[in-house]
């Protein structure tokens, strides 16, 4: 299995930028994102998290988000989605960024969960 990151963000600036970042420290990741309501307005949409979902190239992703909504259409997009789907209560930069650099240097599953225990903020 490859594993990928989807960003879920409540502004499409925030999404679009940490994306950028993740791609540009981690090549060989797939990153995708959603950000911001159907309207390109503050918001979620679970449209946009399903097309995160389904374009990111990797088999099982992580998943990093800010904060309400944003988690609970990631969970609705799991339900729908063939691929594993794992959230992260995480500090959502910080996590992110962990991710991407240990995956990138071919840290698998298990080790990444422990460096992001150090990160967890969300109950």
């Amino acid at each position: 299995m490859s594993l990928g990151i989807i960003i879920v963000t409540h502004t499409p600036e925030m999404a679009e930028g940490l994306a950028r970042l993740l791609r540009h420290i981690a090549k060989n990741v797939p990153v995708t994102f959603a950000g911001g309501n159907s309207m390109g307005q503050i918001g979620t949409s679970m449209s946009q998290v399903q097309l995160a979902v389904n374009t990111n190239e990797a088999t099982e992703l992580l998943a990093f988000y800010d904060f309400g909504s944003a988690r609970r259409n990631v969970e609705l997009a799991s339900a729908f989605s063939a691929k594993p789907i794992h959230l992260y209560d995480v500090a959502l930069v910080e996590g992110a960024h962990t991710a991407a650099v240990s995956l990138q240097a071919g840290v698998d599953r298990a080790g990444l969960d422990k460096q992001l225990l150090a990160l967890q903020v969300k109950a």
